[in-house]
């Protein structure tokens, strides 16, 4: 029987394209072998049980044996490949390309994508810089703010124009050639990007009851590149305004959301979290500074198919249409880039170093989050496993000790602001 023939048609760092031909003879075998098995299955009426001809079953199930066949070639395929290729870790593969002729050889191409095999020739001797930004008694005022808006509540502002910040309810007509099609209703709050600016602004011109039509141009940067630089013609009513009353800062509203005696203390707790979020933010900054260094120390290269993974989760976590991930894919592709060298980085160090986060180790953190909550430790590892987040403290374990072993080999100049 003639090989199965594999030609290489691309290379790089994260993937590998393969050229796969399968000829004619091994096909037909193949396709004999599937239907001898199923006539000795399958049950056609007229015909007894494992007698039934190979024409007849070529004829009623002709798309299932080639399905089948199709299986069977693509399994065999990929077992030559893997004894005759030198394979890194596979990561994914996909077939593309297919072809499969009535007569003649079927063609395909595996898609193959690997993690590359990463050697650091240098992870310390970096100089690092952490500078905490300081708390301002305007971020104090601002979150305090976000406070009392949460705590706030709606009012009818009467006859009135609206302004940014206050909750109009609307309808909405698009207009076209026969006059009109069905108003749909709306609420939101201006300036919170619900409505394209255009929209917004003939709101604010309108008092609850009236009703006014004009031609709405779509911005530039409008998600949907169809619609930039296009208008619609729309019938606008505005129905109701209402703004925001806030409660006061004071005594009464630290009670009603924390356990806060005073104001003063709901603000000495704002500060304290202020000043919290900064040092992680600081934290945060210097991992950053350390992974670039690394990253250009030892020439790190992103792979593209790596890439386009993160990408691809990326887009599916936003529920990017199709027709935007391109343009999605050109504004997010540095920060996935940046993601997939800080990947690669993390997993070599861990591996050279064998700091790869331990069952000790999770059960450890398990314990730690059990005692903030006050629940047993059973509990919070049924709800992470339950979540499927056990994962995702374990990479942030492993994480913690990277950074830990880097951090020892560098020098950490703390900056005063």
């Amino acid at each position: 029987m003639t090989d199965i023939t594999i030609e290489k048609t691309h290379e790089d760092s994260g993937s590998r394209a393969l050229a796969v031909t399968v000829p004619e003879d091994r096909v037909r075998k193949a396709e004999d072998r599937v239907v001898h098995q199923l006539a000795g299955r399958v049950r056609v009426s007229g015909f007894r049980k494992g007698k039934v001809p190979t024409a007849v079953v070529r004829k009623r199930f002709g798309d299932a044996v080639r399905q089948t066949v199709l299986e069977e070639l693509v399994k065999e395929s990929w077992e030559q490949i893997q004894s005759e290729e030198e394979m890194p870790d596979v990561i994914d593969r996909r077939i593309r390309n297919l072809q499969v002729p009535e007569s003649g050889p079927i063609q395909f191409e595996f898609l193959i994508e690997f993690k590359p095999k990463l050697t650091l020739a240098r992870t310390g001797g970096f100089a690092l810089q952490r500078e905490v930004a300081p708390v301002t008694d305007d971020q104090v005022e601002e979150q305090l703010l976000r406070v009392r808006e949460q705590k706030a509540t709606w009012l009818p502002a009467g006859d009135v124009h609206p302004a940014l910040g206050d909750l109009v309810r609307v309808e909405v007509t698009p207009l076209d050639e026969s006059g009109g099609s069905e108003a749909k209703p709306y609420s939101f709050v201006l300036g919170e990007g619900k409505a394209i600016p255009a929209l917004e602004e003939r709101i604010m011109a309108l008092v609850p009851g009236e009703t006014a039509e004009s031609e709405v141009p779509f911005p530039e940067d409008h998600p949907d590149e169809s619609k930039r630089g296009q208008s619609r013609r729309l019938r606008v009513t505005l129905h109701e305004v209402k703004r925001q009353d806030l409660p006061a800062l004071d005594d009464a509203l630290a009670r009603e959301v924390g356990d806060f005696e005073t104001v003063d203390d709901l603000r000495a707790a704002v500060r304290k979290d202020l000043a919290a979020s900064a040092e992680r933010d600081a934290d945060a900054k210097v991992r950053d500074q350390l992974i670039q260094q690394v990253v250009e120390a030892n020439q790190v290269e992103a792979p593209q198919a790596m890439v386009g993974r993160v990408l691809r989760a990326y887009a599916e976590a936003y529920g990017i249409p199709p027709e935007q991930e391109q343009r999605f894919a050109q504004e997010f592709g540095p920060l996935a880039v940046a993601q997939v060298r800080r990947q690669l980085v993390i997993e070599a160090v861990a591996e050279a170093e064998g700091l790869a986060a331990t069952e000790a180790d999770l059960d450890a953190r398990i314990q730690e989050i059990a005692a903030a909550r006050e629940v047993p430790a059973g509990e919070v590892y049924a709800t992470l496993q339950k979540s499927q987040r056990l994962g995702e403290i374990e990479r942030a374990l492993t994480e913690e000790k990277v950074f830990a072993h880097l951090l020892a080999q560098s020098t950490l100049d703390e900056a005063t602001t």
